[in-house]
């Protein structure tokens, strides 16, 4: 829209500027077409004045409230989520929202019509232009090793629902489900559903031998299923159908911007997974690690340091891209920071997308400072991806298979138990179960 100049007493104008709402008095240089003369009906010029302030645009700005998120990828599917923006302490901060979880987002930045949202892990975040409504539209874009993912991104003010139920459910789907997930090359992998389901609404997760799928939400419909979740590091959409009380099938698990899996499930109260003590162990004729690596301060730090002889050590085998890894970090700095007088002391060795050391280095920092962190973050400089990584950190073990993995030393120095995987705060019963089960290894071991 032009700037229009409205003539109410000879050589002087007011000036309605589109983006201030000012009103300048000056003597510009005009075209007719943008002159009203009104110098002879001052009511009529007042009126006018109030109505294009009015009526001129407003600078968008980013609201606080509820929205609902999409992330759409290359194939069409949209992988739903809802987040809530709020001002604290002076500055704008958001809360991804999936079932129980309010992940905070503290790194919110505005300028002109456009947001800047950095998630506080995984090297991902958005950009997007706001529109006179409040909605968003824009990227996620997100960081791997070599290269950038940049999927787009819409986000609707003001609506709460993340999926609207068309139908009521035919069935109800809580309970425990033996899953299996099958890959392009009919490769099959095994998890456990646990879902929770009120009405239209499902809450739950999966659950496998190296962790679990975090918070999902969604609805059932009729007979069919779907779910989602996002925490800057996944993008997660389920679909199923429920063929009756027992059985899912015709399953699609999407993740990310490409993957795609098909799934079924059958119902069973008492499906187990393998045995996460089971899956990496000590080579035979091995009973200690020795390792040294770079603190994120650049400072050589070994198992065999003064700090960590006859404690109880607990080695934290962790990447700053794995959202399980964030939940056990918050886990163990905070059981860390009540229990470290006891004689127990923690140490994480990172694995990270490249061997560079200060990106590592940065991405690891928002671990620590998010979870207070107290205890030594080591960079091992070998890659997650790295088929050698197990023998070039920690060739004392048979294979590091997934993240995150415990180890539990005793004050002798012995490698005790290998724990892989963790059983998040989404996972429910199963959370409270992993909190008493390390309180009675490290009680112990701290008793011997």
């Amino acid at each position: 829209m032009p700037d229009y100049y409205i003539i109410y007493e000879p050589g002087l104008v007011a000036t309605l500027h589109t983006r201030t709402n000012g009103c300048i008095i000056k003597k510009p240089k005009m075209k007719k077409r943008h002159i009203i003369f009104l110098r002879h009906y001052p009511y009529l010029f007042a009126l006018l004045l109030v109505l294009l302030v009015s009526w001129t645009d407003k600078k968008p700005i980013f609201r606080n409230g509820i929205y609902r998120s999409v992330v759409t990828r290359p194939d069409g599917k949209d992988i739903v989520f809802n987040f809530q923006s709020k001002d604290s302490a002076g500055k704008k901060i958001l809360y991804v929202l999936n079932a129980d979880e309010k992940l905070l987002v503290d790194n919110v930045a505005e300028k002109d019509d456009s947001v800047f949202i950095q998630m506080p892990f995984f090297e991902s975040g958005f950009r997007a232009a706001i529109d006179a409504q409040g909605n968003l539209q824009g990227q996620w874009i997100k960081r791997f090793a070599d290269r950038e993912q940049i999927l787009p991104f819409t986000a609707k003010y003001n609506e709460k629902q993340r999926f609207v139920a068309t139908a009521k459910p035919a069935f109800n789907v809580s309970g425990r489900w033996d899953a299996t997930f099958i890959g392009k090359k009919n490769d099959t992998t095994k998890a456990i559903g646990e879902f929770s389901q009120t009405g239209a609404k499902i809450t739950g997760t999966f659950l496998t031998s190296t962790g679990d799928y975090r918070y999902l939400e969604g609805v059932v419909s009729r007979d069919s299923l779907v779910l989602s979740g996002f925490d800057g590091g996944h993008a997660f959409l389920f679909t199923a159908k429920i063929d009756d009380a027992n059985n899912l099938s015709g399953g699609n698990f999407y993740s990310g911007a490409t993957s795609v899996e098909s799934w079924v499930a059958k119902k069973d109260e008492k499906i187990e997974l393998p045995d996460g003590y089971q899956q990496t162990k000590l080579h035979e004729g091995e009973s200690k690690l020795n390792f040294y690596f770079k603190s994120l301060d650049g400072e050589d730090v070994s198992i065999n340091d003064n700090r960590f002889k006859n404690k109880v050590v607990v080695v934290q085998i962790l990447g700053s891209w794995c959202p399980n890894c964030m939940d056990e970090t918050n886990f163990l700095s905070d059981y860390y920071n009540r229990n470290k007088q006891k004689g127990v002391e923690i140490v994480g060795l990172a694995y990270e997308r490249t061997t560079d050391f200060e990106r590592s280095k940065s991405s690891l920092q928002r671990f620590v400072k998010r979870f207070n962190v107290q205890y030594p973050v080591l960079i091992t400089g070998v890659t997650v991806s790295d088929l050698q990584r197990t023998e070039k950190t920690l060739p004392q073990l048979t294979e590091i298979k997934g993240f995150p993995t415990s180890i539990f030393i005793d004050k002798k120095g012995n490698v005790r138990k290998v724990y892989t995987g963790f059983n998040g705060p989404g996972t429910g019963e199963h959370y409270k179960e992993f909190q008493k089960e390390f309180d009675e290894t490290i009680n112990g071991l701290l008793n011997e």
